[in-house]
């Protein structure tokens, strides 16, 4: 019997540890989910209204959700529709911490909390299978051809590795530290990014396979050091992957001065996370202590925003 009044999802951003770029190229990626960062959707049931959606992009009626947000739209849509519940009104609030466009998942990680707030609204049982092939239903709408790396780790507590149509489990991390993420400021310009990859692959085919390859390589020995809480290597392997995707033409003079400055504040290793060219880069930090010194220097420096991610979490079991 339905009979739900208030419901709530709730799920949380992501970052790539490892891999970007190269991962476009059917090599692996490892990616972080942000427990810290935090997208909430809460569902109120409203009598003789039209149900509406209450965002900070928008505030109004369900069926006026501008083209912006046709993938939330259609979600929501089908989830009524396949249970038999268009009748319902409601009102849907989505509060988020991510800041769109930084290559945390933002998209992915709304459309995972709405799934599990209407399913906890009808008051119906979710499979973790389902929950993704909902939240991808949304990101093809906004994505055209999304990997389903930021779908899968939004919805996860634990790492995933991921390799293209291929490889998408859990893997396990014992590391002391924590990870300053910091949002540079300018949006993360991917599809730019990818498209300049490709360009380069084009004009000098030798020279930047070798820095795809040289990333796979990284991606494995990150795998490993995040097992055996190797911390000091896993600083030098983000240092190098940084390297590489610099000589890739993804970072820019702003991120640069500011991953150089983390590494001078106590970061083990630093590098972007996602397309580049913006968007946020991430400092492995020894302590939390370090962590808070280094990012009020970074904000002063010119980080627009900045969060401590603890890590430390352990998992084996496959992503369904």
């Amino acid at each position: 019997m339905f009979h739900a009044h208030f419901s709530e999802g709730v799920s949380h951003a992501k970052i790539i540890l490892i891999g970007e770029h190269s991962v476009v190229y059917g090599k692996p990626a490892i990616a972080l989910p942000l427990s810290e960062v935090k997208t909430t959707v809460t569902i109120e049931q409203t009598y003789n209204l039209p149900s509406s959606i209450k965002s900070r992009y928008f505030d109004g009626p369900l069926a006026s959700m501008p083209k912006a947000m046709k993938g939330l739209k259609h979600l929501i849509l089908l989830i009524l529709r396949k249970n038999n519940k268009q009748d319902l009104s409601f009102v849907m609030t989505i509060k988020s911490d991510l800041p769109a466009e930084r290559g945390m998942g933002s998209s992915a990680a709304t459309a995972i909390a709405v799934t599990r707030a209407l399913y906890n609204f009808l008051e119906l049982e979710l499979t973790h299978a389902d929950l993704l092939a909902l939240a991808n239903v949304s990101e093809i709408d906004m994505h055209g051809n999304p990997s389903g790396l930021d779908a899968a780790t939004s919805a996860s507590n634990q790492p995933v590795w991921m390799i293209k149509k291929k490889e998408l489990k859990k893997i396990p991390i014992h590391l002391d530290g924590c990870l300053l993420i910091c949002d540079s400021g300018i949006k993360g310009r991917t599809g730019e990014a990818i498209a300049g990859v490709r360009r380069l692959l084009q004009k000098r085919p030798f020279e930047t396979t070798a820095l795809l390859n040289k990333l796979e390589k990284l991606t494995y020995a990150a795998k490993k050091q995040l097992n055996n809480n190797d911390i000091a290597g896993l600083g030098d392997t983000f240092n190098h992957a940084q390297e590489q995707l610099r000589k890739l033409g993804v970072s820019n003079e702003k991120l640069d001065r500011l991953i150089n400055l983390s590494n001078q504040l106590g970061s083990l290793g630093s590098k972007l996370t996602g397309g580049g060219r913006g968007g946020c880069f991430i400092c492995l930090m020894p302590s939390k202590e370090a962590a808070r010194k280094a990012e009020v220097i970074l904000k002063r420096k010119g980080a627009a925003q900045t969060w401590i991610q603890p890590l430390g979490i352990t998992a084996t079991e496959e992503v369904n």
